[in-house]
């Protein structure tokens, strides 16, 4: 009964055999150079303003979250789509129902500040 699992555990030792092994190497072989430039926090190519022990600000964990929840909402109009001729009229009104949903969300958003950035 258990054979048809023998591939997978095989795959799974394997891959965590190979990862002990990579780190091993990369700790034995690996040089450690410690320079100031590889200390400092990489900002895209611009010099570093400031430390990297500075707090990052509220406003923009909210931006993000705000994102990923209108994004993640909006991938629900996908399978609507594809089936909205079978769903008719109430699918139509249903999907109508979210999208007033998400634009009222947004403008609360709006409304309470939440997507200005200072």
């Amino acid at each position: 009964m258990f054979e048809t699992f023998y591939p997978i555990l095989f795959l799974f030792v394997f891959a965590v055999f190979l990862a002990v092994l990579l780190t091993v190497f990369s700790v034995i072989l690996g040089r450690r150079t410690r320079s100031g430039k590889k200390g400092q926090s990489y900002e895209c190519g611009v010099e570093p303003v400031g430390t990297n022990k500075e707090p990052i600000p509220v406003k923009y964990f909210l931006i993000g979250i705000s994102f990923i929840l209108f994004d993640i909402e909006l991938i629900f109009l996908l399978p609507w789509a594809v089936v909205s001729r079978e769903l008719g009229m109430f699918g139509f009104i249903s999907i109508a129902v979210f999208i007033a949903l998400v634009i009222i969300g947004y403008i609360y958003e709006l409304g309470k500040g939440a997507l200005k950035w200072e």
